[in-house]
């Protein structure tokens, strides 16, 4: 079966683009999908400032421009929002710095030890109420990793013991918080996220409308369907589609695409985290289309995002195809992308496994 579906171009509220040359090597891959990615802040350091946000921004706009002039491709139509990565010791003048930069829209909580480069996030929100009613009061998305980090805690539950123990008195004490609990995994985060009061909104991963956690053990371990939060049961992916196709406002498109190099993901002790970027659109037309809500597609990946953050829509647009295509077993990543290495030279530090990797998949991106 043939067929096309044409959409505003999408954005991606939730994306890692790591630093130096591997960002420069997996940033095209988001930019040619995506009019606007709200990008992470865990770098080894974290930028915990609006001058270190700006630099970093300034680096992902400068990877652009070097990305043209070596290929003849342009990404100069992508525009990087950024973020604060808050700790314990954030200053409250940071926020008005950040706010009026007009390119800061989000700060980022990660609970301590949460996921990858969390070692400095956030032990006690107690310790941030100032900063929390400074945010609330100048409109500043909050963003959030939502688990709770206890050792006694079963990973599986630390989603649901994160919305118990820390979402409901958060949302009660800043009711004006305009609040994004990202990459949900679980019903309990979708019957909140729909049924709460005030501005709340939530993201959706690929992974998490396509598979459920039998794919971590599919022959044996899988470490690139490993993330965090981790995949949970059927009953929940179930869910968190109904979630996204519902046509829900408070149920938008964020990738959380985390590169990593093959040999980091491979290891004794694998990085969490699905490199998603090069077929994440192509992910989502799928499981939309198996749902049967193409129609709604547009709504939850180019129009509810941007009204969440305050912002118009993009003015481009992008097309899918249905046409069935393997997604590649790797791409070269970092030094050796931007060095046009050999493919069948690479070794496992300069290749990264997307998700799906030798799949066949339903729906491809087209140029307009």
């Amino acid at each position: 079966m043939t067929g096309t579906l044409e959409i505003i171009q999408p954005d991606d509220w939730h994306l890692h683009l790591r630093d130096g040359a591997a960002m420069a090597s997996v940033l095209p891959a988001s930019a040619r999908h995506f009019g606007r990615a709200l990008v992470m802040p865990n770098l080894k350091p974290p930028v915990t400032t609006t001058a270190l946000a700006l630099a970093y921004r300034d680096r992902i706009l400068a990877a652009a421009q070097a990305h043209s002039l070596r290929t003849g491709e342009s990404l100069s139509d992508f525009s990087p929002l950024m973020t604060l990565y808050l700790t314990d010791a954030t200053a409250l003048q940071e926020i008005d710095r950040a706010v009026d930069t007009g390119v800061i829209p989000a700060v980022k909580l990660y609970p301590a030890g949460a996921t990858t480069h969390s070692d400095s996030g956030v032990t006690d929100l107690a310790h941030c109420e100032p900063v929390l009613e400074r945010m609330q009061q100048r409109g500043m998305v909050f963003c959030l990793h939502g688990e709770v980090t206890h050792s006694e805690v079963d990973i599986f539950d630390r989603e649901a013991r994160f919305i118990d123990q820390v979402l409901i008195p958060l949302r009660a004490r800043y009711p004006a918080l305009k609040i994004v609990l990202e990459h949900i995994t679980t019903r309990e985060a979708a019957d909140f996220v729909r049924e709460a009061a005030g501005p709340i909104a939530a993201t959706i991963t690929p992974q998490h409308l396509l598979y459920n956690r039998n794919s971590l053990f599919q022959g044996g371990i899988r470490p690139h369907y490993y993330c965090l939060p981790v995949l949970k049961r059927e009953t929940h992916r179930q869910a968190l589609l109904a979630a996204a196709t519902s046509g829900s406002p408070r149920f938008f498109l964020g990738t959380d695409s985390a590169p990593h190099p093959q040999s980091d993901k491979e290891s004794s002790c694998g990085c969490a985290g699905c490199y998603s970027a090069p077929v994440a659109m192509a992910l989502y037309a799928q499981a939309f289309d198996q749902a049967g809500a193409l129609n709604r597609l547009e709504g939850f990946a180019s129009l509810y995002g941007p009204a969440f953050y305050g912002l118009a829509p993009n003015t481009r647009r992008l097309r899918l195809i249905r046409r069935a295509s393997l997604v590649p077993q790797r791409f070269a990543f970092a030094e050796a992308a931007l060095g046009g290495a050999p493919f069948a030279e690479l070794t496992e530090d300069q290749s990264i496994v997307p998700l799906a990797a030798g799949q066949s998949i339903a729906w491809q991106v087209q140029a307009v």
